[in-house]
């Protein structure tokens, strides 16, 4: 297989959006990815197939029936497998050449210089309940100038949020601090989809439940999160294009078929912000005891 691959051919339908010599700049480029499930998978993919070798991958989950509607790598074969074992041979069965430094522990504050050494871009793929990891991430990569990216899977549409060097940090535009996790899940929420496009849709809002970890998720908003993420990288890495960057946010619902741009200043704490939280905490929180 490596002496029949050759990477010019492979990536050549890619030639025309971007130039041959764009091409091999993508091809020195390093992402890590944190979390191989249901966006990260595909994340994983979507660059791989554009030409980008060098990627960090972290995830300590295996898969199993529960991920069969929204994963790419969950099927029969490989139930109880490592997801990033799993991910990592499909990215090399697409191109043999590419190099992993696979985290099979997942991230942590512990291994997170490791994981984000020499890195261009981080993509955001954890679970949307990985608080600590999430929040430790997004803060290195603050403190060490890398661009972070997040697309969440929203219904049927995907939200974006993007994380630049001296710009608004994650923690400035959802202020989870040292909250619960349960008012971190609703920041979360909330923060990422200031137009609410996909509740007008939510038949069943039994579904989500923060204090129990769970909600919702499909197969659509995850495709539609890894090719706007897969966007974003191109513009990020290439250094072209208009990277709209927090508190500016963009949300597209296929499901409805509506695009808006989101603007925030001061994230959660921007007064619309402080009211959706408020509507958003009454339906789907609990009172506490």
């Amino acid at each position: 297989m490596d002496a029949k691959f050759n990477y010019a051919e492979a990536f050549a339908r890619n030639l025309g959006w971007v130039t041959a010599a764009e091409q091999q700049q993508l091809r020195q480029k390093r992402i890590a990815i944190a979390g191989m499930g249901a966006v990260g998978s595909a994340h994983l993919i979507t660059l791989v197939r554009l030409g980008i070798e060098k990627f960090h991958i972290a995830d300590m989950d295996t898969y199993g029936l529960v991920n069969f509607n929204r994963q790419i790598g969950a099927n029969m074969a490989t139930i109880d497998q490592p997801k990033v074992e799993v991910m990592a041979a499909m990215a090399r069965s697409i191109n043999p050449n590419v190099e992993l430094k696979i985290f099979p522990a997942g991230v942590s504050k512990e291994n997170l210089s490791e994981f984000l050494a020499g890195v261009d871009l981080y993509v955001d793929g954890l679970d949307f309940f990985a608080f600590s990891a999430r929040q430790a991430t997004f803060a290195a990569c603050a403190a060490k100038g890398i661009p972070a990216t997040t697309v969440a899977p929203l219904g049927m549409g995907a939200a974006l949020f993007n994380f630049l060097p001296g710009g608004m940090t994650f923690e400035e535009y959802f202020l989870w601090g040292d909250n619960t996790d349960e008012e971190k899940a609703l920041r979360f929420l909330v923060g990422l989809a200031p137009a609410g496009l996909h509740g007008a849709y939510l038949v069943d809002p039994s579904s989500i439940n923060f204090a129990e970890r769970r909600g919702p998720s499909t197969m659509m908003a995850c495709q539609l999160c890894a090719g706007v993420a897969g966007s974003e990288a191109l513009k990020i890495l290439l250094g072209r294009g208009n990277v709209i960057a927090a508190p500016r946010g963009v949300h597209f619902d296929a499901y409805r078929n509506k695009l808006v741009h989101t603007w925030r200043p001061g994230g959660n704490n921007n007064l619309l912000q402080r009211i959706a939280l408020s509507i958003t905490r009454k339906r789907f929180m609990k009172p506490s005891a």
